[in-house]
């Protein structure tokens, strides 16, 4: 928990609808995530789901760290209830945003489907309660 300073990619993403706001920070150190820490304000689902993401990534490759899926995340926690499992949707696209911004940054080639992706959370991100990906 907490922030990496100097983070090698950020993820923020956030629900308009339910308020949850994650962001997720990554080290990488030889194309592994080699620390994460999140920021989660929200319902105790968000965070325990942002916890989880950290335990799931946590010196995976990139392109593993990738993989985690929101039904990995709600499985490792014993499931979660429907009307939260949309925060492990939350936790999932938060990493899949620090890695986007990772690769971006370091100007490495960003996988087809982690572009479709981004593109996809940036689409929903769009409206009077959408989050900048640039704060």
């Amino acid at each position: 928990m907490g922030r990496i300073e100097r983070a090698d990619g950020i993820g923020k993403i956030g629900n308009p609808v339910c308020g949850d706001v994650m962001h997720v920070y990554i080290k990488v150190k030889s194309g592994k995530i080699s620390d994460i820490k999140f920021e989660t304000f929200g319902c105790a689902a968000a965070i325990a789901t942002s916890s989880m993401i950290t335990e799931l990534a946590r010196g995976k490759k990139i392109e593993d760290a990738l993989k985690v899926s929101r039904n990995d995340i709600s499985s490792e926690l014993g499931g979660l209830p429907p009307i939260k499992e949309h925060c492990s949707n939350l936790a999932a696209d938060a990493l899949a945003e620090a890695i986007y911004d990772y690769l971006v940054k370091q100007k490495l080639k960003v996988p087809d489907a982690l572009k479709q992706r981004h593109e996809g959370i940036q689409n929903t991100r769009h409206g009077p309660h959408a989050h900048n990906h640039e704060e």
